[in-house]
């Protein structure tokens, strides 16, 4: 079983204020949780909801220190007024999803670049803001088949999706070198966990096929099954934010970090676990490989726990468990 209320932070919470965007989504709703369990002084959530779902963050409401502020990033004057006398920025709002990308460019284009660009300048130009930490994604190694993946070794993109995650963090070494405002980039590796949403049409690997088992249906693998994924459970993003956004550690240029497990896991391997963990002997189904898709990804975690101290308390087999559990008593 996990241990509770796992803290990642030294200081008190209760003299500073977050904003996170795209809060009411899956990553964030858990990051907004954390804060507020934790006693933040103030917990800002903007986010548009087309991606993200009020049930993540119906909980909070009422509240005296969660605050709800609907709008858009691709506009540069909601992302202003959202950032107003916020301490820390954590920058979770993005659309995500290769196959969307594949299917609408323009739009991925939109929301990741541009959004994010608003969000930068926004940051950088807020009088009060102490530090700015961003999704970036393990998509950006793109075609490297280098394994484990290292920061400062990536390869060509293979989806517009990681094309935009790849020029935000152009944009953010830019505004480094530039400006003199240092962000940094979280480089999530296939984040799970709860509040994560089974039925999107865009759904990530692990929600489709615990719904599936849940359904007693077979879930679709695209390949062989042998593709590879480090699986990394929420709370681990979840410590990799707040370690990055409150160190005492010295960045003084925009950095990049892996967030894993440094573990690599096979779909195959994934329905097996499903089959231990649910007790039921479904058998997938395979079908064609899906433009885009990367075939292996592992990270190594070293520059993060070297630099800001990071260690994943959650592992593959406790939070498959956990998650599963999860969708069976929110169903």
């Amino acid at each position: 079983m996990m241990e509770p209320k796992l803290i990642y932070h030294q200081d008190a919470l209760n003299k500073s204020s977050f904003l996170v965007t795209g809060g009411a989504g899956f990553i964030g709703s858990n990051i907004v949780g954390y804060l507020l369990r934790n006693g933040a002084k103030k917990v800002r959530v903007l986010d548009n909801l087309s991606n993200g779902y009020w049930e993540n963050i119906k909980e909070f409401n009422g509240l005296p220190e969660f605050e709800f502020q609907e709008g858009d990033i691709r506009d540069f004057s909601v992302c202003k007024a959202a950032l107003a006398d916020m301490d820390y920025v954590s920058h979770q709002a993005a659309l995500g999803s290769v196959p969307r990308s594949i299917e609408d460019p323009i739009t991925t284009n939109s929301v990741n670049i541009d959004g994010f660009l608003n969000v930068l300048v926004a940051a950088k130009e807020s009088t009060c803001l102490k530090k700015m930490v961003y999704a970036a994604s393990s998509s950006t190694y793109g075609d490297s088949n280098i394994l484990p993946k290292v920061e400062g070794q990536e390869g060509q993109p293979l989806s517009p999706y990681a094309i935009t995650k790849a020029v935000n963090e152009d944009y953010a070494r830019v505004f480094s070198s530039v400006y003199g405002f240092h962000t940094i980039g979280l480089r999530y590796f296939n984040i799970f966990g709860p509040k994560q949403n089974p039925l999107n049409p865009y759904a990530a690997v692990i929600p489709l096929f615990c719904n599936a088992f849940l359904n007693d249906t077979s879930p679709v693998i695209f390949g062989d099954g042998n593709s590879s994924r480090d699986f990394t459970f929420v709370e681990n993003a979840i410590q990799a934010n707040m370690i990055a956004l409150l160190s005492n550690a010295s960045i003084k240029q925009h950095s990049v970090f892996n967030v894993a497990c440094g573990e690599q896991i096979s779909l195959n391997e994934l329905v097996e676990a499903l089959r231990n963990v649910s007790g039921k002997k479904i058998a997938a189904i395979y079908s064609e490989e899906r433009l885009g898709d990367v075939k292996h990804s592992k990270a190594s975690i070293d520059k993060i726990k070297m630099t800001l101290g990071y260690e994943p308390r959650v592992k593959f087999d406790v939070g498959i468990s956990e998650v599963y559990k999860w969708y069976s008593l929110t169903r």
